[in-house]
């Protein structure tokens, strides 16, 4: 490695701090002393900690692989390692002013555009390393060539970064101002904030009931909660996405007057954000002193939050109360609060709004309360808001119904997006109906760019700005899918992977990591679930239309991915991500992407040729997905993609897998289900980072009950592929030899096998003990008729959860019975002369049978007639 390059990587280093370590620890004042002059600076800067954050990621093991033979060289390690963690954590402060201040948004994309250029830079050098010049006289040549240009490349890398390290110097110097204007007014800037946020809450507090419909049952329910149900303190929570009018219901049950009679002692205290304890523990002082006639206690503006909680338990020790605490949006913001409401038994309650799903569930689990999850208005509620504020309670013309209710469509029942965008429709002319039709064509720009929906979007916004920044990268990942896409949840968690956006956790594979990621996004109200298997795990899910109109917006303002679905469409000049919507015309050509990380395509019926499309490539990509593109052939031109994660050529027509696919020394995903190779290369044993190997289909038969499943033909040697968590289906016809190699694949989830021979199942039972990780067993026959032998299972996996047998069984293997983590059972062409059901009756999580030509007895047990 030359060591101006080195010197430029070091000197790059220095100066990403940003600000550098005294704007990040406490620094010495002119006297001596200390001082502490780092203010919030905020923003959005968590998506540009991101992208440092996988620069850091990139760039500690970078050096140490690549400088270990230089002196001093772990010592350049360390120094660089530091001053990047220093800018991670400047970047990790801030979060609430890229919003509202144009000069700190530019600020933060210059960040995030350094940290990308500067990841790109260390991927091409790293291409010049791994490059293979082959063997013999020629091969020696040829590294020599290469040696000469490697070091031009080299000098031209150092030249790139020192320009990077100029450009850091002007990020310093924006910071320093930025710096001294945040620092003069932070208070009141970040007031403003708040109190602009606050104004708008308490505008839905002040709703007529004309405003207000489909809340009937609703409030029916809840006031229903919070009169009965004994003595005991309960907390009830109001649960649902933001603008589906959790603070209107609230207030309409809490102005009720059977509730005000029921519990003449109340209050309703709206949880401000950024959340401040003191501040609402006052307001509820000053609320409680007057419903009980007490003076307001003196120097309550100087008391601790301890002396406030104090003076609020005592006043509701022994009286029946309802505390209504609006938009709690986290579980230690409930905690510092509850202390304060006596559990006592007068039969008080506790209302919470909230987005949080984990809150709700885990403040009724704790006071055994209920969680109401508020849904979205039904189509003729709907209908009937939509007319109301748009045509003033008129009828719809006939001329435009058919364009509002597609507009009406978009907003999928939420009340906020009905009222704002009724609000905007109520100025059109209504004899233009192009101006209607333009509102629903371009509602992202609407939102966007009119005052009317800026509340809309500020509330929409909100959950996304309060995302940590792991998070905001997976959420923003959801904007490549085309709208009303239903997206496998499987192949989400493996994208986010693929994508650098899921670090390793001790104990947990990333994959767990990741639905980790999915389980608090859906606990935010989010991410919709849009399908479940029959044993209640999420197969699919969506996103608010109106959510996913923010995303794009926010996706494009970061340069995070551009969607390709019109023609001549604008892109930045660096796009990381490209998601093709219908038709590779709406790709510019000749169009340079050798920047670009991600390749989508979504719809489109053209053979997509990738040299056509992007003659200068794209030697950076680390995801590809062409599924259900009308593919013919393996596309030559991965051979050169040597950063490629993940390959998705799912439903194409791709029927042979060449042997270059060996060069794809990252790839961790390789998806052909419902592709037509039945064989793969030997090649594809050089893979040692595969992670998910699918290659079968299904083909649906009329005489079949369900379908038939093809698998892939075994690879002798497919144990060396230590890192496989999925493994479908794979064909074990040839033998001993493969069966034992399956042995060795401990890390696998799911295994699918077919062509399963009787002679061969004690081989198989002796491998399956190996695999303690496995979740997942899918086992066919080679034929109908032939027995799958799996009595010689001593010790089954113990974490097995679904288990699917088609074959004929001699009788039902002994050891189902003590699989405790069972919850689907699959069995099909057993023939069994025995009942079945005594085997399984005992299995206390089964919730999905399935029994297909299984018994050829009459009745199965407690006189079940089949």
């Amino acid at each position: 490695m030359p060591w101006g390059l080195v010197q430029s990587l070091k000197k790059f280093s220095l100066q990403c701090n940003v600000g550098g370590t005294s704007q990040l620890q406490e620094s010495k004042g002119e006297n001596g002393e200390e001082s502490n002059d780092f203010c919030t600076l905020g923003s959005g800067e968590k998506m540009a900690e991101s992208a440092v954050h996988f620069l850091l990621q990139k760039l500690a093991p970078f050096f140490e692989k690549e400088m270990q033979l230089l002196r001093g060289g772990r010592e350049e390690v360390a120094c660089v390692r530091g001053e990047l963690e220093r800018m991670k954590a400047f970047l990790k402060v801030a979060d609430a002013f890229e919003e509202i201040d144009q000069e700190v948004k530019v600020w933060v994309k210059q960040i995030r555009e350094v940290a990308h250029d500067m990841e790109d830079i260390l991927d091409e050098y790293m291409l010049l390393l791994t490059h293979n010049h082959g063997e013999g006289l020629s091969g020696f040549l040829h590294k020599m060539s290469c040696c000469v240009r490697n070091m031009k490349a080299c000098y031209r890398i150092a030249l790139d970064i020192q320009g990077i390290n100029s450009r850091i110097r002007d990020i310093c110097d924006g910071h320093r101002r930025l710096r001294q204007k945040f620092c003069a007014d932070e208070g009141s800037s970040s007031n403003g904030v708040g109190n602009t946020w606050q104004d708008r809450r308490w505008d839905a507090l002040l709703l007529d009931k004309t405003d207000v419909v489909g809340i009937d049952e609703s409030k029916k329910k809840l006031i229903g909660w919070l009169v009965g149900g004994g003595t005991d303190r309960k907390v009830i929570s109001l649960s649902g996405m933001g603008g589906l009018g959790k603070t209107t219901l609230a207030k309409q049950v809490y102005d009720d007057a059977e509730v005000k009679k029921h519990f003449p002692l109340h209050a309703w205290t709206t949880v401000s954000q950024p959340f401040k304890l003191e501040g609402l523990l006052k307001e509820m002082v000053q609320q409680l002193s007057r419903v009980i006639s007490k003076p307001v206690p003196e120097g309550v503006d100087s008391m601790s939050s301890y002396q406030l909680k104090t003076i609020i338990k005592n006043w509701l020790q022994k009286r029946s109360y309802l505390i209504i605490l609006d938009d709690v949006w986290r579980i230690n913001e409930w905690d510092a609060i509850k202390i304060a409401l006596p559990a006592n038994d007068c039969g008080s309650r506790v209302m919470l709004t909230t987005r949080n799903a984990d809150l709700a569930f885990s403040s009724r689990i704790e006071s055994e309360g209920a969680v109401y999850n508020l849904e979205p208005l039904p189509s003729e509620e709907s209908w009937t808001l939509f007319c109301r504020k748009t045509f003033r309670g008129n009828y719809c013309p006939p001329h435009l119904e058919e364009i509002c209710k597609q507009i009406l469509k978009k907003c999928e029942g939420l009340p906020l997006a009905i009222v704002a965008i009724s609000g905007v429709l109520a100025t059109k002319n209504k004899q233009r109906i192009d101006e209607w039709e333009m509102v629903g064509r371009s509602l992202g720009a609407e939102i966007d760019g009119n005052d009317k929906l800026m509340n809309l979007k500020k509330v929409l916004s909100l959950s996304f700005n309060d995302l940590p920044y792991y998070l905001k990268s997976c959420f923003l990942y959801l904007s490549i899918f085309p709208e009303d896409h239903l997206i496998d949840l499987m192949k989400l968690i493996r994208l986010w992977t693929a994508e650098g956006f899921v670090e390793l956790k001790q104990g947990k594979t990333q994959e767990e990591v990741a639905e980790g990621f999915f389980n608090e996004l859906l606990s935010r109200s989010l991410i919709q679930v849009a399908g479940t298997t029959s044993d209640g795990r999420v197969k699919s899910c969506r996103i608010h239309d109106l959510l996913r109109e923010i995303i794009i917006l926010k996706s494009r303002e970061q340069n995070f991915a551009v969607i390709a679905k019109e023609q001549n469409a604008m892109w930045p000049d660096k796009a990381r991500r490209l998601s093709i919507h219908n038709t590779l015309q709406n790709v510019l050509q000749n169009r340079c992407v050798s920047q670009l990380r991600s390749l989508f395509m979504f719809g489109v019926e053209e053979d997509p040729s990738l040299h056509k499309l992007f003659p200068e490539g794209f030697r950076l990509l680390a995801v590809l997905d062409l599924q259900a593109t009308p593919l013919t052939k393996f596309p030559v031109d991965i051979v050169n993609l040597y950063f490629l994660k993940y390959l998705s050529l799912r439903e194409t027509k791709v029927t042979v897998v060449p042997r270059f696919i060996g060069k794809l020394q990252n790839l961790e995903t390789l998806d052909l289900k419902h592709a037509y190779v039945t064989e793969l290369p030997v090649e594809v044993l050089q893979l040692q980072r595969l992670r998910h190997l699918l290659v079968y289909r299904y083909e649906f038969e009329s005489y079949d009950y369900f379908h038939s499943k093809y698998g892939f033909k075994a690879l002798e040697k497919i144990g060396v592929l230590q890192s496989l968590q999925k493994l479908c289906l794979i064909e074990v016809d040839q033998g001993n030899v493969i069966l034992a190699e399956l042995g060795r694949l401990t890390q696998l989830r799911r295994l699918g096998i077919t062509k399963l021979r009787k002679e061969d199942g004690k081989k198989l039972c002796s491998s399956i003990e190996k695999l303690t990780c496995l979740r997942a067993l899918s086992i066919i026959s080679i034929e109908e008729d032939e027995t799958i032998d799996v009595q010689h299972l001593i010790s089954p996996p113990p974490l097995l959860q679904r288990l699917y047998l088609r074959g004929r069984l001699e009788t039902m293997p002994h050891w189902i019975r003590y699989l405790h983590s069972l919850v689907k059972v699959y069995l099909k062409w057993s023939r069994l002369v025995e009942d079945p059901l005594v085997s399984l009756q005992n299995l206390p999580n089964l919730v999905h049978l399935e029994l297909v030509q299984v018994y050829d007895g009459d009745t199965l047990l407690r006189g079940w007639r089949i």
